[in-house]
């Protein structure tokens, strides 16, 4: 599988303290069966670590490292962009902070407070500079929880939405968070499912195979799949999403291996 949202890298913003977290986040999402992560630290002023231009040597050194100790994931740039900070960052430091510097596709971390009039504005702001948008984690969003179809119009105009694993597993009775996640899931408004793991920092964030096997059981394996493999490589490779297949209920969910890519 492909984790398009985590902070893996160490020492930079909310993930990991050191190198040390960082490899035992790196082998936890091995047993997991992910194979490719996306190192997304938050681009945004509180986080003044997160220099973009260091991006790509910070996951080399990690890819290093996981190499000598025999860890069989690969890390690659990217990030996860404040609004404000992505509209006033220059062309060049949104590449940096794109799916492996792709200059494609960029993260964009979802406001959790009230959103403002213009805030369908503001993302657009972004499009125009020529980047295709994944939103992560709109589910935690009180006005996106409160008004769906703001969010479906927004996916209308092309955004991607990306939901994360912690929701998915959550009981949607005692989670409003849950609940939104459930329904994207179903009603084909998502096109990934992600960890947003931070790693010993965040113990209790639900891993992207347990979010994986709740959505199983919500759309079948084959939409699981997309949602965890197929959708997150075109993201990566900055090619077009491929169609969805049909997602389907499944009253006994076996998983099995989803395949790593």
């Amino acid at each position: 599988m492909l984790d398009l949202h985590c902070h893996i890298l160490p020492g930079i913003d909310d993930g990991p303290a050191d190198i040390e977290g960082s490899v035992e986040l790196a082998r936890e999402l091995v047993a997991q069966e992910v194979a490719t992560v996306a190192a997304t630290p938050h681009c945004r002023p509180d986080h003044p670590g997160v220099v973009p231009g260091e991006l790509a040597g910070r996951c080399r050194q990690l890819n290093e490292r996981l190499a000598d100790e025999g860890v069989g994931l690969r890390t690659l740039p990217a990030g996860e962009v404040d609004l404000l900070w992505g509209l006033e960052a220059s062309e060049e430091e949104l590449r940096l902070v794109s799916y492996g510097q792709r200059g494609d596709t960029l993260l964009l971390e979802t406001p959790y407070g009230p959103l403002p009039t213009v805030f369908e504005e503001l993302v657009f702001g972004l499009t125009v500079k020529g980047f295709r948008l994944l939103l992560a984690h709109p589910e935690r969003n009180p006005s996106f929880r409160e008004d769906p179809q703001r969010l479906a119009e927004l996916v209308r105009r092309g955004l991607l939405v990306q939901v994360t694993a912690t929701s998915l597993v959550h009981s949607p009775k005692r989670s409003r968070s849950a609940a939104m996640a459930r329904k994207l899931v179903g009603d084909g408004l998502a096109h990934v499912i992600a960890s947003d793991s931070h790693g010993p920092a965040a113990p209790d964030r639900a891993s992207l195979r347990d979010g994986a096997l709740a959505a199983v059981e919500l759309v079948g394996k084959p939409r699981t799949r997309w949602l965890v493999i197929d959708a997150p490589a075109a993201i990566v490779a900055g090619e077009p999403v491929p169609p969805a297949p049909p997602a389907r209920q499944v009253k006994r969910p076996l998983l099995g291996r989803l395949g790593r890519s």
